[in-house]
């Protein structure tokens, strides 16, 4: 695996002020035939400019299509690399190298290597979340969203180890009632909510519906009155006659939940830190000025080997095969 690495300085290219960013990003996508996927945790300038909006899934889904030469993502490592394993006859750019990923960084690929050895008979299924050296060593992907379809479509005696996040994996288990064996990994923004808080959040809004995503820990899940992706937690709110809603999730989400149910009251579910923000600090570090720099000089540029390309596309495929079959 490798990325073409850059020096510190060159993304903090001084911008002329006076720019209107959107316009000159929009410019630049046209001339290079560029398309910009972002991820709904991304800020809401970002959001609002990007050509597609969405969770892991349906972001694969779009990187697995596109017809652009340059696909730009407004996101963390790991997403990059995946839209460059779909598609590793475009180039592929990351804002800032150092998005990374608490979640895939809890599941060094040697270590699990090791742990995999030690379970010959298991089939591994590992959330999308995870580098594409992990991706390598997996027989299906998965995403919050198609998890448990994927798992129920194995046969009951199948052994599965699930990677990289024990909070997902065990939600899965008591959603399917299989036994998995859990790789011990987390994502820092879900594990930070404090259950205390979002009671008292609660006590001040009982009219609220608590919706949660499955990286949460299960004490904050079961608290929850509807759990799901990303998306899911988007559609949920958009269908739902409830007014109000405790978002329990990266809060990068609210801005799309606000602009399509401007009616409707998001308050994000409080963690337990002094600053009361939950905002991941890896999605955050993208900005306008460093898509415009990234887009201008086409750099910084995922690249990753063929062999490790071939390794980690046919678990995606299988995810993607999966996924159609379940219309997800």
């Amino acid at each position: 695996m490798g990325t073409d690495v850059l020096t510190k300085g060159f993304l903090d290219i001084p911008i002329d002020l006076s720019l209107d960013l959107f316009r000159e990003i929009d410019k630049l996508k046209k001339e290079k035939n560029a398309i910009i996927l972002a991820h709904y945790y991304q800020d809401a300038d970002i959001q609002d400019i990007a050509d597609f909006i969405g969770d892991s899934l349906a972001l694969s889904q779009q990187a697995a299509k596109t017809s652009a030469d340059v696909i730009l993502f407004a996101g963390v490592h790991f997403m990059a690399e995946t839209a460059k394993i779909l598609c590793p006859q475009k180039k592929v750019l990351l804002p800032d190298l150092n998005a990374g990923c608490s979640l895939a960084d809890s599941c060094p690929a040697d270590k699990f290597a090791e742990f995999k050895a030690k379970h010959p008979d298991h089939l591994v299924i590992s959330y999308i979340n995870c580098s594409a050296d992990i991706k390598a060593l997996t027989d299906i992907i998965c995403t919050s969203s198609n998890a448990e379809q994927i798992v129920k479509s194995l046969p009951q005696d199948q052994k599965i180890i699930f990677a990289p996040d024990k909070n997902l994996g065990a939600y899965i288990k008591k959603k399917t009632g299989r036994d998995m064996l859990l790789w011990d990994g987390s994502c820092m923004v879900h594990e930070i909510f404090s259950l205390e808080k979002i009671i008292k959040l609660k006590h001040q809004h009982l009219n609220a519906k608590i919706i949660a995503h499955p990286e949460c820990e299960p004490a904050v899940l079961d608290l929850a009155d509807y759990i799901g992706s990303t998306s899911g937690l988007l559609n949920y709110v958009k269908k739902s006659d409830v007014k109000e809603f405790i978002v329990v999730t990266e809060p990068g989400i609210l801005h799309q939940m606000n602009k399509a149910n401007p009616e409707k009251l998001f308050l994000a579910a409080p963690p337990n830190n002094s600053c009361a923000c939950n905002d991941c600090p890896h999605m955050k570090l993208n900005t306008l000025e460093k898509l415009y720099n990234c887009l201008k000089y086409e750099q910084p540029e995922i690249t990753l080997s063929e062999e490790l390309i071939q390794k980690s596309k046919k678990p995606i495929l299988r995810m993607l095969e999966l996924s159609a079959q379940f219309g997800l």
